[in-house]
């Protein structure tokens, strides 16, 4: 992760770099709260550790700016010597995410940006894409050129199973366990609902992108990429 410090004590700065960068993060730091803001808004970190009494600007009014005037949502870790319940309400307030006393344990701290970057952390995509065809597993939109497709539950399940093994050929039988599980639908209902596929995915547009292995299986790929 890249993480900004922004304390004015540089011995208590020094030790917090040193353990965050043993653990693999960059560090930049700041020593008071102007040049501090300034960092925290002109570039991007993962996680801002932020001293609440900093010579500029204090914690509180960093944060505020940082939340207020520079919509920024960088999850920011306040440090302070104060543990008063009032003081604590006001760093949340300012739009702090989490809160630790001085003096703490290093590894407290680390547990604590750990948590913090979990949350932070954006969920991994979930759609797929062939060529020009996309499939939103969240939404179960189907778009091909941008043009929004309607394409039924079943053939939905058969799309998925070929748009994630893709280039590669799927087969029958891989298919039918994959979208029926062990009640195994009659022989021709595969072919059927792959017509209905083709139908909605291929044939309003110049290209096919489902492919037919005889006596094998199906495949969805953009050719030329394939032979390219």
């Amino acid at each position: 992760m890249r993480i900004l410090v922004i304390e004015d004590n540089r011995d208590i700065a020094a030790n917090i770099g040193d353990f965050l960068e043993d653990q693999g993060n960059e560090v930049d730091f700041a020593a008071d709260g102007i040049s501090g803001l300034h960092l925290a808004v002109s570039q991007d970190f993962d996680i801002i550790i932020l001293d609440l009494n900093l010579p500029g600007l204090d914690g509180l009014e960093v944060c505020r700016r940082l939340r207020q005037d520079a919509q920024k949502n960088t999850p920011v870790l306040m440090l302070t010597a104060r543990d008063a319940l009032d003081q604590k309400l006001a760093g949340f307030e300012s739009g702090a995410d989490d809160y630790l006393v001085k003096p703490f344990a290093l590894q407290e701290l680390g547990a604590r940006l750990a948590a913090l970057g979990r949350r932070q952390r954006k969920p991994e995509s979930r759609v797929l894409n062939v060529a020009d065809l996309e499939y939103d597993l969240d939404t179960l939109i189907v778009r091909r050129a941008g043009q929004t497709l309607t394409v039924n539950p079943t053939a939905l399940k058969i799309l998925q199973v070929l748009m994630e093994a893709s280039p590669a050929v799927v087969t029958r039988g891989e298919i039918e366990t994959r979208v029926w599980g062990e009640e195994l639908p009659d022989s021709d209902s595969l072919r059927v609902h792959i017509h209905s596929l083709r139908q909605a995915i291929d044939k309003p547009f110049e290209k096919a992108l489902i492919h037919t292995r005889h006596g094998i299986g199906y495949r969805i790929a953009d050719t030329e990429a394939v032979q390219a």
